[in-house]
């Protein structure tokens, strides 16, 4: 199992109470001993001092060593997770007990707790409180108390935490502490701690599957129709065989009927960029995890990465932008790379509210492609988002944007007015998206599996339609 350790200062062993209580007895035993003449105080003092010496001959010189981390580092929402908490003995003198504690993200799930160890002669975990139920499967609490083993000198022994994982997002897990216990608990280690491990969690991809047809397809190799002619899959016509023409597209139907070599033309076929724009200037609904209501921000990432994923897997080239402070950017690119660099740019998407108008030259005609099908994630609850579609709308580009307000999006009822201002506020919402409607920017919401269908099919019939010229 991979650990990060992260160690902390070298600490000293320091005495316990138990090490203070021995030499006192002893010392008050000798003393009235001396002072009352009396030998068998002396006899008493003795097993006291005889005990701790043979407890304190062999002290150990190094601290524990803690290291913690995660096996599998692929992790997706709603899947399995194996972590592990490494604490080594590299001295010669075994540690009689060992106490871990660790803190874990409220995202990450233990469910169970188990201990593993390279050496002989280790005892297995329990809490420090003498409960069982704390290792018991189910438990969510599982890390809320610190457990206790042995570790022999020279060996390492892991807790292996499983349980799952609930929400996409980078979540911490440890820091981790650990205090060891030696020599019959006479000596024991100042606390050490391990540094946090962020546990990456990939969003989980909905299913999603959107026609063939796209605005404009205007690469060099791909997979969507093409209205231009070229060595493609789709049928354009039958025209006169020509110079260049090969003898495979040669129609001999048509030719035998007129008498004359007919070729069949054919379209090309051409890959498409897509660019996802994600509006991160606001919040709305309270996040569940993967069994539990989604937010504004679950339904964005979600949906980013199933739109991605579908058309990087047919060869289009996908980017991301992000409409807020920041305007983060990903480069636009296909294949699978730059799927894996999608979903650790999603990672980091986060919702930063500001008063001042977003950064507006992200969307400049040297980043954003005129022919690129621009799909917005967006809730629509800012009037700057609104604003935003209508100047893509009017820049000519082919501009789509995804509700991601989820139903369950409602203020809190504390007065008898509040239900009455939230209907006129969707009242004023469903008011916006009409207008957007009439500027051409179709707004449809996120339902997974062929939610942009009918809307990239009349996308792409407007585009391919004859614009009228200006006399």
């Amino acid at each position: 199992m991979s650990a990060s350790p992260g160690y902390g200062p070298v600490p000293d062993w320091v005495s316990t109470r138990a090490l203070g209580r021995a030499v006192l007895l002893t010392g008050l035993f000798l003393v009235a001993g001396a002072l009352l003449g009396r030998i068998d105080l002396v006899v008493l003092a003795a097993p006291f001092a005889l005990g701790t010496a043979y407890a304190l001959r062999r002290r150990p010189v190094r601290p524990p060593e803690i290291g913690i981390g995660a096996e599998d580092t692929n992790l997706v929402e709603g899947g399995a997770l194996l972590a592990g908490i490494s604490v080594g003995n590299r001295d010669e003198v075994g540690y009689d007990l060992v106490l871990v504690r660790t803190v874990v993200s409220s995202w990450l799930r233990i469910d169970e707790v188990r201990f593993a160890s390279d050496g002989p002669g280790a005892d297995g975990p329990a809490p420090a409180d003498g409960s069982d139920e704390a290792t018991r499967p189910g438990r969510r609490d599982a890390t809320d108390r610190p457990y206790g083993f042995t570790v022999p000198g020279g060996t390492v022994a892991d807790l292996e935490l499983r349980g799952g994982t609930l929400r996409w997002g980078r979540h911490s897990l440890g820091p981790a502490a650990v205090r060891a216990i030696a020599c019959d608990g006479l000596l024991a280690s100042q606390t050490v701690l391990s540094e946090a491990r962020a546990v990456p969690v990939y969003p989980v991809t909905e299913p999603f599957d959107a026609d063939e047809a796209m605005p404009r397809a205007a690469g060099l190799v791909g997979g969507h129709r093409s209205r231009r002619p070229g060595e493609g899959g789709e049928l354009a016509g039958v025209r006169i065989f020509g110079p260049g023409d090969r003898l495979r597209r040669i129609d001999w139907r048509v030719s035998l009927r007129a008498r004359q070599l007919h070729v069949a033309a054919m379209l090309s076929d051409r890959d498409a960029e897509v660019v996802l724009l994600l509006d991160v200037l606001a919040e709305a609904g309270r996040s569940g995890g993967i069994r539990g209501s989604a937010s504004v921000l679950d339904t964005c990432v979600r949906a980013a990465a199933a739109i991605a994923e579908h058309y990087l897997h047919r060869g289009d080239r996908v980017s991301l932008l992000e409409y807020g402070p920041s305007a983060r950017r990903l480069r636009p690119a296909t294949g699978r790379r730059q799927y894996l660099t999608l979903l650790e740019w999603l990672l980091d998407v986060r919702v930063e509210q500001s008063p001042h108008e977003p950064y507006d030259q992200v969307f400049g005609p040297h980043l954003l492609s005129s022919n690129a099908l621009v799909v917005v994630l967006t809730p629509l609850v800012d009037a700057r988002s609104a604003a935003m579609l209508a100047r893509l709308a009017r820049s000519g580009r082919f501009v789509v944007a995804v509700d991601t307000l989820p139903p369950s999006a409602v203020p809190p009822k504390r007065g008898q007015w509040t239900e009455l201002a939230h209907r006129l506020w969707r009242l004023d919402r469903d008011t916006t998206i009409g207008q957007l409607r009439e500027h051409g920017v179709p707004v449809v919401t996120w339902a997974g599996a062929g939610s942009l269908d009918l809307v990239l099919r009349d996308v792409a019939r407007l585009a391919s339609a004859p614009r009228p010229a200006l006399r």
